[in-house]
């Protein structure tokens, strides 16, 4: 692969806080994640996965990315998150053409970003992208689980389902492409208030209940909204593969972030 221009790459922004910078230390991690979570049988079309640092948020990702073990081939991953620093108008996509962790280059699927810029609502928008980490913490995994992908990630502001909906209609593609919804669930809670909440969001979820979930259950919520009008169209089956919090994990249990990992299966 030829030298990059600098203004076609974005480089990484989280490695060694939300994740390792070290790449064999993270490549070890990754694996060891996606091997304790429990193996099922059936490959998801789309999955909910957190975005949280990789101590607190790690094993439940890894319980959202298991089925995929294997699963080849894939051409492209859509991967949809919430904006955590700027408030914006619509989806943005990127302005730089590929994607830089420790683990190596991810290219964006420079066609499908074109074909969504039919939307009034799709902008380039590097300054969305630039510190966000909902979309680059998912992004090691899947390294880990396909070669030679690309990724077409979409960092969303102030946005709305039946956006997200369309969006994901026009590149959901066959089995060649697979789709992430990058989000946390709830913040800041006490561990038993967490579980509560969380509980209640993911029953939302597993039920279609698009109508009900907020940003209080979910930081994604709008991103989750719109996979399941998508889901719910398309007549999807919704499997809840795990459900913790920070304080499960790695950390206290005073204040907690809860964490799900959710699988959508095509009938």
């Amino acid at each position: 692969m030829g030298r990059r221009n600098v203004q076609e790459v974005r480089p990484t922004t989280v490695a060694g806080k939300y994740y390792p910078a070290d790449a064999e230390f993270l490549a070890k991690m990754v694996d060891e994640y996606l091997g304790a979570a429990p193996e099922e049988s059936e490959v998801p079309k789309a999955v909910i996965a957190p975005h949280g640092g990789y101590i607190y948020s790690g094993p439940v990702a890894g319980s959202a990315f298991r089925n995929w073990m294997g699963h080849a081939p894939v051409e492209r991953v859509v991967v949809i998150g919430p904006s955590h620093f700027y408030d914006f108008p619509g989806i943005a996509l990127p302005d730089t053409s590929v994607f830089v962790t420790p683990l190596g280059e991810l290219e964006v699927d420079l066609e499908a970003a074109e074909a969504l810029k039919r939307f009034n609502f799709i902008q380039v928008f590097e300054g969305a992208h630039e510190p966000e980490h909902a979309i680059e913490v998912e992004l090691p995994f899947l390294q880990k689980l396909f070669e030679g992908m690309k990724i077409v990630p979409l960092v969303t502001g102030s946005t709305s389902a039946d956006q997200v909906a369309r969006v994901i209609d026009l590149v959901w593609g066959g089995p060649e492409t697979l789709i992430v919804v990058s989000s946390d669930l709830s913040h800041y809670h006490d561990y038993g208030s967490a579980q509560r909440y969380d509980a209640a969001a993911a029953r939302m979820i597993e039920s279609f209940d698009f109508t009900q979930l907020t940003a209080d259950q979910a930081c994604g919520h709008q991103s989750i909204r719109g996979l399941l009008k998508v889901a719910m169209k398309r007549e999807m089956r919704c499997v809840v593969r795990d459900l913790r919090n920070s304080g499960d994990t790695a950390g206290p249990t005073s204040e907690v972030t809860g964490y799900g990992a959710f699988h959508f299966f095509e009938l």
